[in-house]
C-alpha cells in the first residue's frame, strides 16, 4: 500500500488522540485535583462524597452507551462526537457554577456524562475500528496515548488552575478549551469509515467494481443474539473487573500522596508519573494484541496492575510511591486499547459500537463500585489498605476468567 493511502488512517489516529485527552484528561484525570477542594466547599469534607460524583458520571455514560454506540454504527461518527463535545462544554461551564454537592451531582448526571459520553472513548474506539484491521491494536495504542499523556499534562495544569483561578475558574476554562480545541478538529478531520475515501481499512485500495459497486449496509448483531455469546460475558466480566480497581486507584492517587505528607505540587506527580508508563503501556500491549494472543496481552496488563497496587499498601517514601504508580500505570495502560482490539477481533468492525455500548451497562455494577468502595474504606479506616487488596481479588478472579472464559480465535474480516 502506498503512504498516501494510509496516510488518512493516520489521521483519524491523530483526531482520536486529540479528542481522548480533552475528553479523559479534562475530567478523569484532573478529578483527582479537585476532589479535596470541592469535598471541602460542596460537602463535609467527605471523599466518599465526591468520589460519588465520578461514579455517577461512569454509571449514567455506561446507561447511554448502548444507544449511543447503536447510533455510531447507524450515523454519522461526526455528528454525534460535535454535539458531544457541545454538550461537555456545557456541563464544565454548569460545573463552575453550582452551590452544593446535589448541583454538583445534577450537572454531572444531565451534561457532563452525556457529553464525554457521545464524544469521548467510545466514539474514538468506533473510528478507528472503522479504518484499521490487521493493526487495530496499535493504531488503538497509539490513539488511545491521548488519554494517558492528559494524565501527564493535566494533573500539573489543573493544580496550576485552581491555584490561580479557583475550581470554578478551571472550569469555565475547560468549557471553552474544549470548544476550541474538540469541536474544530472532529468538523474538519472526522470521517466516518474509509470507504467514504475511497478506500478499505488499513489503507487498501478498494477494487474498482464495473457499473459502480452497490452501497450495501452491513447487518447489524442483534443484541438478543450478542446476549447469546459466551465470549461476550467472558470479555465484559474480565474488563469490568480491571476498569474497577483501575479508576478508583487513580482518582485517590493524589490524595494518598498528601496523606503520606507530600506537598500539591509532589502528590499532583505522582498521577503523571503513572500515566506516563501507560503512554508506553498502551502501544507495548496494542502491539502485543496484534502479534500474539490477545489473552495473554490482558493477563500481562492485569499482572503488571496487581504488582504495582501491591506496591501502593506498603509504601511510605516518596519514590517507591512514584515507582508504584509506574508500575501501576504501565499495565493500566494496556486495558483501553485491549478493550477495543478484543471486541474488534471477536466480533468484527461492523457491529463494534453496539458491542462496545452493550457492555458499559453490563459492566456498570463493576466499574462503579471501585470509587465509592475506596472512598468509604479512607472515611471508615483513614487508609485506602483493604480496598487496594479487593482490588487485588478483582485482578484475580479477572485473569481466571481470561483464561478460561476469553477465546484464542479472531474472526475473519
Amino acid at each position: 500500500m502506498s503512504e498516501s493511502r494510509l496516510f488518512y488512517g493516520w489521521v483519524i489516529i491523530a483526531v482520536a488522540f486529540v479528542v481522548d485527552f480533552v475528553a479523559v484528561g479534562f475530567f478523569f484525570y484532573s478529578y483527582g485535583v479537585f476532589l479535596l477542594p470541592i469535598a471541602h466547599e460542596l460537602g463535609d469534607g467527605s471523599r466518599l462524597g465526591a468520589n460519588t460524583g465520578l461514579a455517577l458520571v461512569n454509571a449514567v455514560a455506561a446507561g447511554l452507551a448502548p444507544w449511543v454506540g447503536n447510533a455510531l454504527d447507524r450515523f454519522s461518527i461526526k455528528a454525534i462526537m460535535s454535539v458531544g463535545a457541545c454538550i461537555s462544554a456545557a456541563g464544565f461551564a454548569f460545573l463552575s457554577m453550582v452551590e452544593s454537592m446535589l448541583q454538583f451531582y445534577i450537572v454531572l448526571i444531565c451534561l457532563t456524562a452525556v457529553g464525554t459520553g457521545m464524544m469521548g472513548q467510545l466514539a474514538t474506539a468506533k473510528l478507528v475500528a472503522n479504518w484499521f484491521i490487521a493493526k487495530r491494536g496499535m493504531a488503538l495504542g497509539i490513539a488511545t496515548m491521548g488519554v494517558s499523556l492528559s494524565g501527564v499534562v493535566m494533573p500539573f495544569v489543573t493544580t496550576w488552575l485552581i491555584d490561580q483561578y479557583g475550581w470554578r475558574g478551571s472550569f469555565q476554562v475547560f468549557s471553552v478549551a474544549t470548544l476550541i480545541i474538540v469541536l474544530p478538529v472532529v468538523l474538519l478531520y472526522v470521517v466516518n469509515t474509509p470507504e467514504e475515501k475511497d478506500q478499505e481499512p488499513d489503507g487498501r485500495k478498494r477494487l474498482a467494481v464495473p457499473g459502480g459497486a452497490p452501497k450495501v449496509k452491513p447487518p447489524q448483531p442483534n443484541w438478543l443474539d450478542i446476549l447469546r455469546l459466551p465470549a461476550f460475558w467472558a470479555v465484559t466480566l474480565t474488563f469490568g473487573l480491571l476498569f474497577c480497581g483501575m479508576g478508583a486507584t487513580l482518582t485517590n492517587m493524589i490524595a494518598l500522596a498528601e496523606d503520606l505528607g507530600f506537598s500539591d505540587y509532589e502528590a499532583a506527580a505522582i498521577l503523571p508519573i503513572g500515566a506516563l508508563a501507560g503512554v508506553i503501556g498502551k502501544v507495548f500491549f496494542g502491539v502485543l494484541s496484534d502479534r500474539a494472543n490477545i489473552r495473554s496481552a490482558i493477563l500481562w496488563a492485569a499482572g503488571t496492575q496487581a504488582v504495582g497496587i501491591a506496591m501502593l499498601i506498603f509504601v511510605e517514601a516518596y519514590w517507591p510511591l512514584a515507582l508504584a504508580s509506574a508500575i501501576f500505570g504501565f499495565g493500566m495502560g494496556g486495558v483501553v486499547p485491549l478493550h477495543a482490539s478484543a471486541v474488534g477481533a471477536y466480533f468484527g468492525r461492523h457491529g463494534f459500537g453496539k458491542l462496545m455500548g452493550l457492555m458499559r451497562p453490563m459492566m456498570l455494577p463493576l466499574q462503579v463500585l471501585g470509587l465509592p468502595l475506596a472512598g468509604w474504606v479512607y472515611d471508615a479506616t483513614g487508609s485506602y489498605d483493604f480496598a487496594f487488596a479487593c482490588f487485588l481479588v478483582f485482578l484475580a478472579i479477572a485473569a481466571a476468567i481470561t483464561i478460561f472464559g476469553i477465546p484464542k480465535e479472531r474472526v475473519a474480516e
